[in-house]
């Protein structure tokens, strides 16, 4: 049996960031959450599993959510990258290679759907 998608989920609003935590677990996958990129490398660095990441764009601290996409790519190549933004329109040629987006509000089955087939 496969086992579950390790997703890490960055949103610095906790009600958004539990809101899909919840519904990703209900989709089967398991979820780590950050809520900001600090506490995100930190989290990639102690779990090798993660296999996907979904990123606010704005956060508060060092880096916001293109510069920790950019970062994930650099340094966890494998892993695969949905990108979300309420306040701005995000383009392809802002973000990693194979990564997607997705204005806010978003269809939390919609990015499930996507993150498994990403993932698949």
């Amino acid at each position: 049996m496969k086992s579950p998608l390790v997703v890490l989920v960055v949103e610095d609003e906790p009600l958004l960031r539990m809101d899909i935590a919840c519904d990703l677990e209900d989709r089967g996958m398991d979820v780590l959450e950050a809520a900001n990129a600090n506490e995100a490398i930190t989290i990639l660095q102690e779990n090798r599993k993660v296999g996907a990441l979904f990123t606010d764009v704005d956060m508060p601290g060092s880096m916001d959510g293109l510069g920790l996409a950019a970062t994930v790519r650099d340094r966890w190549p494998p892993i695969k990258i949905i990108v979300t933004s309420g306040h701005r329109q995000v383009t392809s040629s802002q973000m990693p290679n194979g990564s997607r987006f997705f204005g806010k509000p978003y269809n939390s089955d919609e990015v499930a759907n996507a993150l498994l087939e990403m993932s698949a």
